[in-house]
Formats: structure tokens, C-alpha cells, sequence
């Protein structure tokens, strides 16, 4: 593993009896950058985060955070990293505050009231700290999620798919936080089906089709996958939706409404 890299995926392979779910899947992440893992609904990056993050055993390969086998070492990789689902995982009966006091009583930390006003300032929360999560709206209650995750300061989060269900508002007010979170040093793993999030967001974009990774670069090393094309003698750059067609075809997989299937 090289020293910039804090995470590092090697031929992985998972299949759920007969189907093929990951085929063979390599990629390394820098410390401190934002990678997005770009793929339609059934690619298999749901099931690539649960790798990651001990929940599941890959059937072939290797994978290491922060220099930690994941089959090896799942308690250090635990230690390492935090992992925010699809959809907010908070209480809506306790306010914001006592959400994020409960997280920080379960990972024994001290002074945790200190530690939840110090999330709810930081993720712009503090007035609406007192009242229900319940209340919240969905980019809110997103924020407080992501806040109640990084309890503990772990160097490395996995969002997955972390503004499903958003509205515009709320899908920025996400996109703004986990653009904070990388300028502080955290380490994002960003998986989506969203282009425009992938092109917001990532410093490195790797597009996830049937299974393996067929792309992976910087926005402007895909782009150059295609020539420009010409209109009315006006240059028109490829954008990253033009790249992703042309890599995967227009299979109609994706559905900005569904779930993935793995």
C-alpha cells in the first residue's frame, strides 16, 4: 500500500449464489480527497461499501484502510472509519443535540454535550439543536447524520449514496458539507448515481458498470476520453454525462427514484 493511499481495493469479487456482483475491483484513494464511485442502480457499490466496512466478506481479493485488512483487522478498521447509509439513520423523537449526545455517551468520550454543541456549530445546526429531529428537513436531518458519524473524528468517512431522497436545497446543503469535511483532512469515500454530484464533488471519479471499474480519473482526464464536438464552429466539451453514456451505453439502468438492488 502506498503511503498516500488510505484506502486500497484489490480484485475484489462477491457473488450472491448465482449472480456476479463485483468482478474484480481495484482502485486506491488518497488521504484527504474526495472519491466518487459512479454507477447505476445494481452496479454493486452498496455492496463494495459493506466490504469496506466489515459488514461483508469478499469472496475473492484484498482490501486495507489506513494500512488495515478489512478481513484481518475488521476492529481497527472499524476504528478508522465511519459509514453513513442511503438514508438518516437519527431518532426523531430525541432533538438534535441529545442525537448527537447519545452517539458520543456510546463511544465513552468525555464531555459529550460539549462535543454535540461543538457538530451542531460546525454543520450550521445550533439553532435548530433543541428541537425534534423529526421537525428537521431532509437536508437537516442529512447534516445531523453525517455529524452524529464523525463522533470520534475518524479519518475516513463512506457515504453512500448520501443524498437520496433530497430536494435541491437539501442535496446542497450536503454537497457543502462534504466538501467542509475534506478541506478539514477527512478522507471521502462518495458513492452515487448522480453525474452532476460526481462532477460537484470528487477529485477522482471511478464509474462502476456491470461490476468492475472501466474509468478512473480526474473529471478532466475523463472528459478527454471524448473529442469536442463542434457546433456552429463552437467547441462543445464533453461533459461527464456524455462520458458515462458512452462508457456504459444508455442501458436505461439508472432510476434517481429506485434502490439499489446490492
Amino acid at each position: 500500500m502506498t503511503t498516500a493511499a488510505a484506502v486500497q481495493v484489490t480484485g475484489i469479487e462477491k457473488s450472491f449464489k448465482q449472480t456476479h456482483v463485483l468482478r474484480g475491483v481495484d482502485f486506491e484513494i488518497a488521504t484527504g480527497s474526495i472519491f466518487a464511485l459512479l454507477g447505476s442502480n445494481g452496479a454493486g457499490k452498496t455492496t463494495l461499501i459493506r466490504i469496506l466496512s466489515t459488514l461483508l466478506k469478499a469472496d475473492k481479493g484484498t482490501a486495507a484502510v489506513l494500512g488495515f485488512d478489512v478481513a484481518a483487522s475488521p476492529a481497527d478498521v472499524r476504528e478508522s472509519i465511519s459509514l453513513t447509509g442511503q438514508f438518516a439513520a437519527v431518532d426523531e423523537v430525541l432533538s438534535g443535540r441529545e442525537n448527537l449526545i447519545l452517539v458520543a455517551k456510546l463511544r465513552h468520550l468525555k464531555n459529550p454535550g460539549g462535543v454535540a454543541d461543538d457538530l451542531l456549530a460546525r454543520f450550521s445546526l445550533t439553532d435548530a439543536g433543541k428541537r425534534k429531529a423529526a421537525t428537521y428537513s431532509g437536508g437537516m436531518r442529512r447534516r445531523l447524520d453525517i455529524a452524529m458519524s464523525l463522533i470520534g473524528n475518524p479519518p475516513i468517512i463512506f457515504l453512500d449514496e448520501p443524498t437520496t431522497g433530497l430536494d435541491p436545497e437539501g442535496r446542497n446543503e450536503v454537497w457543502q458539507t462534504v466538501k467542509q469535511l475534506a478541506g478539514q483532512g477527512t478522507t471521502v469515500l462518495l458513492t452515487t448515481q448522480y453525474l452532476d454530484e460526481a462532477e460537484q464533488l470528487a477529485d477522482r471519479i471511478a464509474i462502476l458498470h456491470k461490476g468492475t471499474i472501466i474509468q478512473n480519473g480526474t473529471l478532466a482526464e475523463l472528459k478527454k476520453l471524448l473529442p469536442p464536438a463542434k457546433t456552429e464552429y463552437v467547441e462543445k466539451q464533453p461533459s461527464l454525462e456524455d462520458v458515462f453514456l458512452a462508457l456504459v451505453g444508455d442501458t436505461g439502468e439508472t432510476d434517481n427514484n429506485g434502490k439499489e438492488r446490492r
